[in-house]
């Protein structure tokens, strides 16, 4: 039997099959030179020259939890926000499953990140955010147009039961007793207020907000808020977001952290980042975090908050946990910065805030920001464990 193919016979579709993958492997093997070239040619290293590390333990200024109200919290998410493909990647990222959750309640949370940070080499505690939410024409918590709330009752209690977790409050300034209620954060040791205001439907520049901010100030409570665009979210309103609408507080002498540097969003056409630099000079008690600003979405802006000078002694370090525990953070979105090695190495760190710490480091970000959190909120804070 003659086994030969002949020459007006189809090949067999195995030999095609090989035929491709020999060329898709030889373009693969091209791309990846080149790839290595332009690396070779573009490679800058870090931001800023590497430093000795902070030989101290870091506070975590920044840290977010969750809950879906399990155990009486208080807490709950939308349903739009719990259908979302967000939802199920925050929830991996806290290390708790739905389930657990719903068995063992909200504090299941809070117990692991305690953990966590108690685990952590290089962060030794961490103030913990509630969230408010939307209020109605009455003053009222407006469930259908909030997606996220966290309760202050909730995060103080909890945050109490650990020693390197500390209160956060969250308060929309529209609620009728907001400021009894910034007196109680203070009396039940918050720390700072935390805003989202293009979710919490919060315009800072309201004029009829002074008497919140003369209450803040007299409370010696520094605000935290969010500027630039918001995509933690299935919807926001950024327009109030801008930096520039924080003048009023800050005029009043409120304490003022913007919170990841106003990094991504622009407003009247100037990038918001810039928006905030420019109003430096003007407010001495305006200061920001890096928070989130390794996100595989802002790159650049890390490189501009560190090297800016007029930013120098006003930067904080915060994590945005969870964020930092999910894809949108990874060392391998930087190969012009860092080298194969550093990126091997970072992404092998197990514990989130030691990865993040390493990863902002290796990129250039000084042990004077990193320790800068610990003295501006007076929190004496140990040693860093050793190697």
């Amino acid at each position: 039997m003659d086994t030969n193919t002949k020459p007006d016979e189809p090949r067999p579709a195995r030999g095609r099959w090989r035929r491709w993958g020999v060329r898709l492997a030889k373009w693969l093997g091209l791309c990846i030179l080149l790839l290595l070239g332009l690396r070779e040619a573009f490679f800058s290293g870090p931001y800023l020259p590497l430093a000795k590390p902070h030989d101290g333990m870091i506070l975590d200024m920044h840290c977010h939890v969750a809950g879906i109200g399990a155990g009486g919290s208080g807490c709950f998410v939308s349903r739009e926000l719990r259908n979302n493909f967000r939802f199920n990647i925050y929830m991996k990222a806290f290390g708790v499953t739905l389930a657990e959750a719903q068995e063992q309640g909200d504090q299941l949370l809070m117990e692991r990140l305690a953990k966590g940070i108690d685990e952590s080499k290089r962060v030794g505690a961490a103030i913990v955010l509630a969230m408010d939410g939307v209020m109605d024409a009455n003053g009222r918590l407006d469930h259908a147009r909030t997606e996220f709330y966290i309760p202050n009752e909730f995060v103080a209690a909890e945050a109490a039961k650990y020693p390197n977790l500390y209160f956060g409050a969250s308060i929309n300034p529209h609620r009728p007793d907001a400021l009894e209620r910034l007196q109680w954060a203070r009396d039940n040791g918050a720390l700072l207020v935390k805003w989202l205001p293009s979710v919490q439907f919060i315009d800072p520049a309201d004029p009829a907000l002074e008497p919140f901010y003369r209450k803040m100030v007299a409370l010696d409570l520094p605000l935290l808020t969010h500027a630039g665009q918001e995509r933690s979210f299935t919807h926001a309103q950024d327009e109030l977001a801008d930096p520039v609408r924080l003048k009023l507080p800050l005029s009043l002498g409120v304490k003022l952290i913007v919170a990841h540097a106003a990094s991504t969003g622009e407003n009247e056409g100037q990038e918001d980042i810039d928006r905030l630099i420019g109003m430096l000079d003007d407010y001495p008690n305006l200061y920001t975090d890096i928070s989130s600003m390794t996100q595989v979405n802002k790159l650049g802006y890390l490189r501009q908050a560190i090297t800016e000078e007029r930013l120098e002694g006003r930067l904080l370090y915060g994590s945005d946990f969870p964020l930092i525990n999910t894809m949108a953070v990874s060392p391998w979105v930087y190969p012009l910065n860092l080298t194969r090695k550093q990126m091997q190495s970072i992404s092998a760190i197990g514990n989130p805030w030691d990865r993040d710490v390493a990863l902002k480091e290796a990129l250039g970000v000084p042990p004077d920001i990193m320790a800068r959190s610990a003295a501006f909120f007076s929190i004496p804070l140990g040693q860093a464990a050793a190697d």
